[in-house]
């Protein structure tokens, strides 16, 4: 199967996996205000300059969004939970876009055509997803800040925007002059136009110096509509008569792992196992099957894989037509 068939076949096109190599420093620069341990839902904000539908271009699952792009590395963590139990939720999808270090968007304007800064991913079974990025810029009218939507179905996603503590943003810029000329970000989140309800406290992640990188590491909880572990997913629905994909287990694992599947209709099963870019690492079946319970073995040392997130698909194929489902795995050493 072809990449671009693999993301068509997720109905989504959206996937992604966390990042590796980048490890998060404990020590803050400034304590943020916030916290979505109530499971209080993310404020709704407006999409912005989101000209780009990342959903339907294939070339938007990457973890690292900079292109060409120069600023201070920034690496943005968002962990999901679904406000019924307060629980992760894996298996979403999460977009984000947001402006370069001078304050553009791709695809407006001068930079029509472009597209930096704009990706997505989905969520592992901690119901994380991470990004690569330069440290965007502020312009007029704005707070600094990055757009994102969490696509738990069909039927809802959340759209939002996040920020940081102002004066460890203004820190930032001041850290690197030549990179940022325009020096501190004169706007607030509470004189901001969207952020000024007061509910920005839910929107406001930490932000840490990355000694490894040189750069900094964001990370933000965010309460959607859903049940962690579970979530929605229209995907499963439309599969459902067909066959039910199960949660690989032990997830994340350490040697080997299983992945369960029951098929309700004679089919041609395919499953194939990807990493990060949607490059294809194996096929782990291909085989005509039964009605029945069947378990497929994963063994990362047989493979030859490093530890991290890997996507498994199952592809059903019979007189009804082609079914597909991904799930997120996560192999730790």
């Amino acid at each position: 199967m072809k990449r671009k068939d693999f993301l068509k076949g997720t109905g989504l096109a959206g996937l992604g996996f966390a990042l590796t190599g980048s490890k998060l420093n404990t020590k803050s620069i400034k304590k943020p205000i916030v916290n979505n341990s109530a499971c209080a839902l993310i404020p709704s904000e407006t999409a912005g300059p989101f000209p780009l539908d990342l959903t339907t271009n294939s070339f938007f699952l990457r973890q690292d969004i900079r292109e060409d792009k120069t600023g201070a590395q920034l690496n943005l963590k968002m962990k999901i939970i679904g406000q019924s139990n307060c629980e992760p939720m894996p298996n979403v999808r999460v977009n984000i876009w947001h402006c370069d270090k001078d304050g553009n968007y791709s695809g407006y304007g001068t930079e029509s055509g472009l597209t930096y800064c704009r990706g997505y991913q989905m969520t592992d079974a901690n119901g994380e997803a991470e990004f690569v990025t330069v440290f965007p810029g502020w312009y007029p009218g704005r707070v600094w800040h990055i757009h994102f939507q969490v696509y738990v179905s069909e039927m809802y996603a959340a759209i939002s925007q996040l920020t940081a503590d102002h004066d460890a943003v203004n820190e930032v810029y001041a850290a690197f002059p030549s990179l940022y000329p325009k020096g501190a970000d004169p706007k607030t989140p509470a004189t901001d136009g969207i952020f000024n309800d007061g509910n920005y406290n839910l929107q406001t992640a930490t932000l840490t110096p990355n000694a490894e990188t040189g750069g900094y590491d964001a990370y933000l909880e965010v309460t959607v509509v859903g049940e962690g572990t579970v979530g929605i997913s229209r995907l499963e629905k439309e599969a459902e008569k067909i066959f039910e994909l199960q949660q690989n287990t032990p997830n994340p694992y350490l040697n080997k792992t299983t992945i369960p599947f029951s098929l309700k209709v004679p089919s041609k099963v395919k499953v194939d196992l990807w990493d990060l870019s949607g490059k294809k690492i194996a096929t782990l079946l291909d085989e005509q099957k039964s009605v029945g319970e069947y378990e497929v073995t994963v063994n990362p040392t047989e493979l030859g894989i490093p530890n991290g997130n890997y996507l498994y698909q199952l592809e059903a194929i019979n007189e009804r037509g082609t079914f597909r489902l991904p799930k997120m795995m996560t192999y730790q050493k």
